[in-house]
């Protein structure tokens, strides 16, 4: 919010996975109370995904870590903002078009962007 407060003529564009997003998206309020066109991109792989890799190898078991494939577009829609299912990579060019249309307008977007979950190299990080 502060970037798009401080420069309101900038692309303003936020990651998130799908776990943390949880954490955050009812700032899509605000960002359309106050006319901000940001654009935010979910992850989507219905899980906790950095979390269950760890505790699967320790415990045996991916219990707490995985989420329903929820439709993020149509909560940011519910809270005033314009929401795009991307479930098809053939589709990317088209939706980050459209999106930067409608953010440029000043209403906030985001793309809930469905992805496969990974196999992760032991050891490995990931962001």
């Amino acid at each position: 919010m502060a970037a798009a407060l401080a420069q309101p003529n900038a692309e303003v564009w936020l990651l998130y996975g799908d776990g943390a997003a949880g954490f955050s998206l009812m700032e899509f309020d605000t960002f359309a109370r106050h006319g901000l066109g940001v654009i935010a991109v979910i992850g989507n792989d219905a899980g906790w995904t950095q979390i269950a890799r760890d505790q699967v190898t320790i415990l045996g078991d991916d219990v707490g870590t995985v989420l329903a494939p929820t439709d993020y577009h149509t909560v940011a829609e519910g809270l005033g903002g314009t929401g795009f299912l991307l479930d098809d990579p053939a589709d990317v060019d088209g939706v980050l078009a459209e999106a930067k249309a409608v953010a440029a307008s000043g209403r906030p977007v985001l793309i809930n962007a469905r992805i496969g979950r990974t196999e992760f190299r032991r050891g490995s990080m990931s962001m």
